[in-house]
Order: C-alpha cells, then sequence, then structure tokens
C-alpha cells in the first residue's frame, strides 16, 4: 500500500459539530491536509499529549500503552488506511502484525509512542484537501490547533456528509466555495 506520512497540524471544535472535534493531519512532504472528525474524549486525550499535561491518573490511553509496554509489544507505526462509507479504519502496526483501530485511538497511541501517522494514498486522494496559498502561509502548527476558516468549514463539511446532514452540507459547499472564489 502507497502511504503518505502526515502530522497533526490542529485539533478544533465547531458550535455545530455537536460535541466533535476536527483533527486536521497536514501531509509531511505536501499541503494537503486530511480532516477527520473524531470524540470528544479522543480530541482531549490527543490534545493532553500533545500538550505535555498529565493526568493524576492514566486516561485509556495511557492505560494501553501501558499495558502493552509491560507485555513487551512495540508499537511501530499507525496508518489511516482506508474510508469506507464515509468511515476512516486504521491499523495499528506491531512488528509484522496489523490490528484494528478507529483513527482517533490509533493517532492517540501515536502520540504517546511518538511513532509515525501515516495515511493511504488512496485515502488522501479521496479526501484530503489544498490549501490555498493564504491558508498555507497563516497555518502554523500550534498547541492550541490554529485552523484557517476554509480548513474548518471543509472539516465540517465532511461530518455534515459523514452524518448525511445534505441540507448542511450543501450550505457549508456554498460557503467554501464563496471563500475559494475570493482568493
Amino acid at each position: 500500500m502507497e502511504k503518505v506520512q502526515v502530522d497533526i497540524l490542529g485539533l478544533s471544535t465547531s458550535p455545530a459539530s455537536g460535541g466533535a472535534y476536527a483533527l486536521i493531519l497536514k501531509e509531511v512532504n505536501g499541503n494537503r491536509r486530511l480532516p477527520i472528525i473524531i470524540g470528544a474524549f479522543e480530541a482531549q486525550s490527543i490534545a493532553l499529549e500533545i500538550e505535555g499535561i498529565k493526568p493524576p491518573r492514566p486516561l485509556t490511553h495511557d492505560l494501553i500503552k501501558n499495558i502493552l509496554e509491560s507485555l513487551g509489544a512495540e508499537l511501530n507505526e499507525i496508518t489511516i488506511s482506508e474510508l469506507r462509507d464515509g468511515t476512516f479504519f486504521a491499523t495499528l502496526s506491531f512488528d509484522g502484525q496489523d490490528v484494528d483501530a478507529r483513527p482517533s485511538d490509533a493517532i492517540a497511541l501515536a502520540v504517546r509512542f511518538g511513532v509515525p501517522i501515516f495515511v493511504a494514498e488512496k485515502v488522501m486522494k479521496e479526501a484530503a484537501f489544498m490549501p490555498d496559498n493564504e491558508d498555507v502561509e497563516s497555518s502554523q502548527p500550534t498547541a492550541e490547533g490554529h485552523l484557517t476558516r476554509l480548513e474548518a468549514l471543509k472539516a465540517q463539511l465532511n461530518e455534515a456528509v459523514e452524518r448525511e446532514e445534505y441540507e448542511r452540507a450543501a450550505q457549508l459547499r456554498d460557503e467554501i466555495k464563496k471563500l475559494e472564489q475570493q482568493h
């Protein structure tokens, strides 16, 4: 499988998301961005680790890491391997063995283990977008997870489509087109 390495660009919430967050991944050797909608718990888990904040008791992802390490398992990388019916699928790779996982859980473990995050090229072709030049210049990775307006709208569009909220998706699509025409 052809795959592309990505980094976490940002993490954002929007009032229209119903408590969900948009996790934006950025291609390491390129400018494509991949928005993935994740739950609040997973977003908090990822954000705490990125910020270097250690809760007083282990969160679920910390517990999983502790168990894996105590069993001698070593996580090598994670891959967002598939997009099927609007749902992303991921794998955790351990010494020649792949384990199915939700992308949000896989990424939460990847940041804890400090391993690379990959996305299958076919997934990037299907779901990623190219920011316009202004977005590329103004989007620097930050601890807060800075997102441009266009990126946030595109993430909301993906979420609306996943939830089959087609009326909302059409409104977001029109707003994205207006923004893109202004540049």
